[in-house]
């Protein structure tokens, strides 16, 4: 028993320690890659080559004064924060992020968590981040604020529908809600290929889930300030930060896992080699992200509301039929 709890404590140390990571070094990749887009240079002073950006933020973020504007409702005002950070950071650690390692003659499993019910813990972790959007946008006393948190809750709910739709045929085609056995099923034929139209559709959903360009309406700087974090400044602001971006983390590696073979790759997928193969396809994923946010203008709300469930949402349970009807036939 005491040498599995170390192993589990080691695992969770380097999975949340990577996930931190991610998400601190994201800002600088994000930052550079715009540039490059936009023909700038981006960050290039703090540090070499500007690696210690991130570093700076923090330590700005820690000592930056801590301003509460009057007449908020403080106890939802603090707690905000904590439920947009909290779930976002747990909701990875049932993604498997490799096959296994053997250490010492034991076979060590590289995931935090094997839930037989992985897909549906991921859904409904992720989901509770629509209430911190909503608590933040109420409890802030600002109409900016709560127009910011209302149209944010509304679109994740939204897209959230589709999105759960997409997933589903992947469920069916695999026959396992496990995200270990639904990598295991693509070992000879992933799943981007047998199901496209739902990697479509969860592509573009958790684009909108993580209110990321185009579709980051609830911040749209020239009609709301910054949504519904306007009234947040300091380290509240920096947990809204690091939420959104772990929530890109999790999208990503979501999407690796049901579409593109997890930690599967040509030839040997074993042990370090699997990790890598895991890495670099959640960062294709994520620089996704970046491309579209440089190239493509901004939806406006009835365009993203209609195309969520006039078109998405059709389609979505389109694809479930069919695949439901060629599973059944098959």
């Amino acid at each position: 028993m005491l040498e599995v709890a170390i192993i589990s404590v080691i695992k969770v140390v380097f999975v949340f320690t990577a996930l931190l990571t991610a998400c601190a070094y994201m800002t600088l990749i994000e930052r550079r890659v715009v540039a490059r887009f936009q023909t700038r240079l981006g960050p290039i002073y703090t540090g070499p080559n500007g690696l210690l950006q991130p570093v700076a933020d923090l330590v700005k973020l820690l000592f930056k004064e801590d301003i509460i504007p009057e007449h908020v409702d403080k106890k939802i005002y603090m707690i905000a924060p904590l439920a947009a950070f909290i779930p976002a950071t747990l909701s990875i650690v049932v993604i498997p992020f490799g096959s296994s390692i053997t250490i010492f003659g034991r076979e060590i499993d590289l995931v935090l968590s094997n839930l037989n019910v992985g897909v549906l813990y991921v859904f409904a972790v992720t989901s509770i981040g629509v209430y911190s959007i909503i608590l933040s946008g109420w409890s802030s006393n600002s109409k900016y604020s709560l127009l910011g948190s209302i149209r944010s809750s509304a679109q994740m709910i939204s897209y959230e529908v589709s999105m759960g739709l997409a997933v589903v045929s992947v469920v069916l085609v695999s026959g396992s809600l496990n995200l270990n056995q639904i990598v295991a099923h693509q070992a000879n034929l992933w799943h981007i290929f047998s199901q496209p139209v739902a990697f479509i559709i969860f592509l573009v959903c958790g684009i909108a889930e993580t209110n990321r360009a185009p579709f980051d309406l609830p911040e749209a700087e020239s009609e709301l300030v910054a949504g519904y974090h306007t009234e947040y400044s300091a380290m509240k602001f920096g947990m809204f930060f690091v939420g959104e971006y772990a929530n890109m983390v999790t999208v990503s590696a979501m999407a690796a896992t049901l579409f593109l073979g997890g930690w599967q790759g040509p030839g040997d997928s074993s042990g370090i080699i699997s990790m890598l193969w895991f890495a670099i396809k959640v960062f294709l994923f994520l620089f996704l992200y970046l491309w579209l946010r440089a190239t493509t203008p901004r939806f406006r709300y009835d365009q993203l509301m209609s195309f969520g469930w006039k078109l998405l949402l059709p389609l979505a349970i389109l694809n479930v039929l069919v695949t439901s009807a060629v599973v059944l036939i098959i």
